[in-house]
C-alpha cells in the first residue's frame, strides 16, 4: 500500500493550480533554537494554503461524466477555496458548506472564486453531515477534505517537493499540522517510503487533539468538542484512511497551547514578514516544544507553514498572547497596603523592568489590588525570581501567567466603583513610551496625593496612555493642577465625562 501512495503522489495532478512552494531557512528561529529550521511555505499557494493540492488532484481525476455533475465539500475555509478554484479551473460548479464559525476572510475568498456557499453548523462535523445530505439530494460529487486517497496523494506532493529541495539524509524530522490527517498521511507515506529514518511528527492544538487521542486509544475516537482558534484543524473525528496511515508512519504527535501557537505566528512573522493563520503556525510551535523537550542542537527540522488565511481582527488577540506563549511576559496579582506612597514603593521595587500592563484599584482603607504585566528576557526562571523578590519585600503576590481566566477576563476587571472613596478625580495621561517612563511618571506625581485607580497597557505605541484615579480634595485641586502643568505631561481631567462616570459606577 505504501508503494501505491508513492505512485499516486508521483502521478498527482496539482500544478495546474498549485506552485512548488519554497523551502526557506528561518534564520532568527534557527539561531535561537540552535537547530536548522526550514519553513515549507505553503502559505504562498494561490489560495494561501496547501489544501489546493489535494482538492485539485481529486477534481482532476474525475471522469467527464462525474465532473459534469458538479462537486460539493465541507470545509472551515482552506479546503473550500481549493475546491472552488479547482472547480473553476475545470469549468464545473462547486457547492461549499462551511461552519457558521468560519472566519469571514475565508468565506469571502470562496465567494470570489465562484463557489456557492452554504453556511451550516457550529463546527466542521456538522457542516460535513449537511454536505453529505446535499450531495445525495443534488447528485453532486463529494470532495472529502482529507479522507480520500486522491486528496492524500495530492497533499503528499508537499513531501515530494521537500525531498527534491533538500537531501533526505540531512533531514531529521518533518513537523506537520494535523486536523483530519490528510496532509500528514500524504507526507508520511511518501517520505517514509524513500527515507524511513526521517521522523514524521504531527502537531495538534491541545483543544483539538483528535489524532493524538485516536493513536493513544488504538482506534478512531470522536472528541466531544474542539476549539476553534485554529479553525483549520478543528476536526472532532479524523479520517479512517488517514488514521490507518498515521498508525503506520507517524512517529509521534506534539500538543501545543493557544499561547504557543500565537508565539509561533510571531516567530514566522519575524523571519518572513508573513502572517500565518493559527493552523498554519502549528508546525513551528511543535518544533519549539520538541527542541525544548529534547534539548537537542544542530539538527535539521522542516516545519510545514500550512496557511495564511487569517482574519485581520484576530491579530489583536494573537499579539496579546504571543509574549505569554514565548515566556516573554509575566502576569502577576499583587496586594499592597492602601496608603500614600505604597504604590510608588512597589513600582520602585520593579525598577526599570519593562512593564507591559498596570491595573490598580483602591479596594478598601486597608489593601488594594494590582494586576501587573512584566516583560521577560529569560523566561520562566526570571519570572520565578521576580515573584520571589516581590514576596521578599513583604507584598502578597500570586503568579497568574498560566491562569486562563486572568488572561481573558481579570485584566479587564480591575476597576469600577469603590465604596466610601472620597474626592476621586479621573485623569488621562500620555507620556513617551520608553524604559523607565512609567516609574518616572509615578515619581513625578509623588505621594502627596493618593492614587486610587491606575490602568496602563503597552500596545506598542510611541506614547503610553494611562487612566488614573487620584484623590484630590477641593482645597488642593488647584495645587494639583499646577503640579501637573509643571510636570509637562499631557493630561485631561475626566471627572465630569459621562462615559467615565459609567466606568466608575456612577
Amino acid at each position: 500500500m505504501q508503494e501505491d501512495y508513492l505512485k499516486r503522489t508521483l502521478q498527482a495532478k496539482v500544478y495546474d493550480v498549485a506552485i512548488e512552494s519554497p523551502l526557506e531557512i528561518a534564520p532568527r528561529l534557527s539561531r535561537r533554537l540552535q537547530n536548522r529550521v526550514y519553513l515549507k511555505r505553503e502559505d504562498l499557494q494561490p489560495v494561501f494554503s496547501f489544501k489546493i493540492r489535494g482538492a485539485y488532484n481529486k477534481i482532476a481525476q474525475l471522469s467527464p461524466i462525474a465532473a459534469a455533475r458538479g462537486v460539493i465539500c465541507a470545509s472551515a475555509g482552506n479546503h473550500a477555496q481549493g475546491v472552488a478554484l479547482g472547480a473553476r479551473t475545470r469549468g464545473i460548479k462547486a457547492v461549499i458548506v462551511m461552519p457558521l464559525t468560519t472566519p469571514e476572510i475565508k468565506v469571502q475568498a470562496v465567494a470570489d472564486l465562484g463557489g456557492e456557499i452554504v453556511l451550516h453548523g457550529e463546527d466542521y462535523d456538522q457542516a460535513y453531515d449537511h454536505a453529505v445530505e446535499l450531495a445525495r439530494e443534488r447528485n453532486l460529487v463529494f470532495v472529502h477534505p482529507f479522507d480520500d486517497p486522491d486528496v492524500i496523494a495530492g497533499q503528499g506532493t508537499v513531501a515530494m517537493e521537500i525531498l527534491r529541495q533538500h537531501h533526505g539524509d540531512e533531514i531529521d524530522a518533518i513537523f506537520v499540522p494535523i486536523g483530519g490527517g490528510g496532509l500528514i498521511a500524504g507526507i508520511a507515506a511518501f517520505a517514509k517510503a524513500l527515507y524511513p529514518r526521517i521522523k514524521i511528527i504531527g502537531v495538534q492544538p491541545e483543544e483539538s487533539a483528535g489524532m493524538y487521542e485516536s493513536l493513544r486509544a488504538g482506534k478512531r475516537v470522536t472528541l466531544e468538542r474542539v476549539g476553534i482558534f485554529a479553525d483549520g484543524v478543528a476536526v472532532r473525528r479524523v479520517g479512517e484512511e488517514t488514521f490507518r496511515l498515521a498508525q503506520q508512519y507517524v512517529d509521534e504527535i506534539v500538543l501545543v497551547t493557544t499561547d504557543q501557537i500565537c508565539a509561533a505566528i510571531q516567530d514566522i512573522f519575524e523571519d518572513t514578514r508573513a502572517i500565518a493563520e493559527p493552523s498554519g503556525a502549528l508546525a513551528v510551535a511543535g518544533v519549539k516544544k520538541y527542541v525544548a523537550r529534547e534539548n537537542c542542537a544542530d539538527r535539521t527540522f522542516i516545519a510545514i507553514n500550512g496557511g495564511a488565511n487569517m482574519n485581520f481582527d484576530r491579530l489583536r488577540y494573537v499579539a496579546e498572547r504571543a509574549d505569554l506563549g514565548a515566556q516573554r511576559e509575566a502576569l502577576l496579582a499583587v496586594e499592597i497596603p492602601e496608603q500614600p506612597g505604597s504604590f510608588l514603593r512597589f513600582c520602585e521595587l520593579l525598577g526599570k523592568r519593562g512593564v507591559t500592563e498596570f491595573n490598580y484599584r483602591y479596594g478598601d482603607d486597608r489593601t488594594a489590588q494590582i494586576f501587573v504585566g512584566l516583560a521577560l528576557t529569560q523566561g520562566k526562571a526570571e519570572r520565578e525570581s521576580v515573584v520571589q523578590m516581590i514576596a521578599a519585600a513583604g507584598f502578597n503576590v500570586r503568579d497568574m501567567t498560566d491562569n486562563e481566566m486572568a488572561k481573558l477576563h481579570v485584566r479587564y476587571m480591575v476597576g469600577g466603583h469603590a465604596a466610601g472613596l472620597e474626592h476621586e478625580r479621573l485623569y488621562r495621561f500620555e507620556f513617551p513610551e520608553r524604559p523607565g517612563a512609567l516609574l518616572k511618571f509615578l515619581r513625578a506625581i509623588g505621594s502627596e496625593w493618593n492614587i486610587s485607580l491606575f490602568h496602563y497597557r503597552n500596545h506598542g505605541s510611541d506614547y503610553g496612555r494611562v487612566l488614573a484615579g487620584i484623590q484630590v480634595t477641593p482645597q488642593t485641586r488647584e495645587d494639583f493642577l499646577l503640579h501637573l502643568n509643571e510636570l509637562q505631561y499631557a493630561y485631561n481631567e475626566e471627572t465630569d465625562n459621562p462615559a467615565y462616570k459609567l466606568f466608575l459606577g456612577g
